[in-house]
């Protein structure tokens, strides 16, 4: 018996890397899996080519398992809705999309084209959306569904080089956040998840020095895709059902659930405010409640587990 028994799984992106070990691991837990791949370059700017998803299917079907494989493109609505026809067609239904596919053109944002951005943004953003409006309603309509989003530490904290993908998925931790607050009453949720592992992404930052080297090869031995995949599956299963809106990060061995933008402190001024009392009272007030501009390396100080 599996987690998973009698669901039908999208995992987008599924054909390498974290997709791939979640669409193995969601056919090892009992669902019958739509695995969704391009095929394409990790900047997305080739053609692509579903030899990815068929190959994980058939892994799977090898196993005694049940997928089907889809190579269409997250960034069209024409893709998404083909994604979810396919699973009514093959299987009757689909209970779970588990949705990691992306890309990267990193670049500094004073370098970066409007090609780069729309890209990124396409991809993850309104990739998340499509695959989320495609299959909303079917949701609503049974009364059952989960979503798995992600989000990336990028985001959630920042990371040179990468406003783009930055911008995009905090945008996705806002349209997970408002499914799940509109579709509660319908059982239908959404969670996000912040991976940190070595991917084939990851793969194509630039390595500059000794110490980015040395932390490559530890989040290559220590932070791998097959460790991503349990949160994403264990998200969708039945026993989570008391679970939506939520922020949730793996890294290694280590499970974290994030808080969310809650006001800090405040101040206020009876009289009413002006810019020069902003700065005289306001600001130095807040200037002890400051998020510095520290990156993942400064927020995570030990190494993973």
């Amino acid at each position: 018996m599996g987690v998973l028994d009698g669901k039908i799984i999208l995992v987008t992106g599924g054909g390498r890397g974290i997709g791939k070990e979640t669409a193995l691991l969601a056919a090892r837990e009992g669902a019958k899996v739509v695995v969704n791949d391009l095929g394409g370059s990790t900047s997305g700017d080739d053609d692509g080519d579903v030899g990815p998803a068929q190959e994980v299917a058939n892994e799977i079907k090898a196993a005694g398992g049940e997928a089907v494989a889809n190579g269409d493109s997250v960034a069209l609505m024409s893709g998404a809705k083909a994604m979810f026809e396919l699973a009514m067609d093959t299987y009757g239904g689909l209970h779970g999309v588990i949705a990691p596919a992306g890309i990267l053109r990193d670049t500094m944002f004073h370098k970066m084209s409007e090609e780069d951005w729309d890209a990124v943004i396409d991809v993850h953003l309104k990739g998340s959306f499509n695959v989320t409006r495609a299959t909303i309603n079917h949701f609503r309509d049974q009364e059952d569904g989960a979503y798995v989003l992600f989000t990336s530490t990028s985001g959630l904290i920042g990371n040179i080089g990468q406003t783009n993908y930055a911008a995009a998925k905090m945008g996705i931790v806002g349209l997970s956040r408002v499914i799940a607050m509109e579709n509660e009453r319908k059982n239908v949720r959404s969670n996000i998840l912040s991976p940190s592992a070595w991917t084939r992404m990851i793969g194509t930052i630039p390595i500059k020095d000794e110490a980015t080297a040395k932390r490559m090869e530890l989040t290559k031995a220590r932070m791998r895709p097959n460790q991503i995949a349990p949160l994403g599956v264990a998200l969708v299963a039945d026993d989570a059902k008391d679970l939506t809106g939520q922020i949730f990060s793996i890294r290694g061995n280590e499970v974290y659930i994030w808080n969310q933008p809650r006001p800090i402190r405040g101040i206020a001024n009876t009289e009413g405010w002006t810019p020069s009392n902003m700065l005289s009272n306001a600001f130095p007030a807040f200037r002890a409640n400051l998020t510095d501009l520290g990156n993942a390396r400064t927020v995570f100080t030990s190494d993973p587990l």
